[in-house]
């Protein structure tokens, strides 16, 4: 099953004060096969992330390199569907869930595509399961 992955997620797979077995759990049972789906805000998003640690001193620059080789060594698909009217559909799902619009893409994309949602979050996970959208168990 492919899915759409959310920074939180992939986050704490990096970052040794964030760490999640359910996000170890989620990464380690990905069939080969399948496609990590992420909206063109995710890599903006990590590269703020993983940026911001290194600045704080929770990440070493090798360390940070070494994650920057290693997220592009998965399966990951960027999908970059921006119309003009997707800005509605965040803002629709921003409003009707209570998310941020940069969350709300992570869900749009999910319904889309038909796609479950691998998230930590739990605003979004909240969100999701709302608008019935699979999400990772915990």
């Amino acid at each position: 099953m492919d899915w759409v992955l959310d920074c939180s997620l992939a986050l704490a797979w990096a970052l040794p004060d964030e760490t999640s077995k359910q996000a170890d759990r989620f990464l380690a049972g990905v069939p080969r096969k399948s496609v990590l789906w992420v909206p063109a805000l995710w890599w903006y998003e990590m590269a703020n992330a993983l940026t911001m640690a290194q600045r704080r001193q929770r990440l070493a620059e090798a360390d940070r390199m070494r994650l920057v080789e290693l997220y592009g060594m998965l399966p990951i698909q960027t999908d970059t569907h921006l119309v003009p009217d997707v800005m509605w559909r965040f803002h629709a799902l921003a409003q009707e869930y209570g998310l941020s619009a940069y969350d709300a893409a992570y869900l749009e994309l999910a319904q889309r595509r038909g796609l479950g949602l691998a998230t930590l979050d739990r605003r979004l996970i909240k969100a999701a399961r709302k608008a019935g959208v699979k999400v990772i168990r915990s």
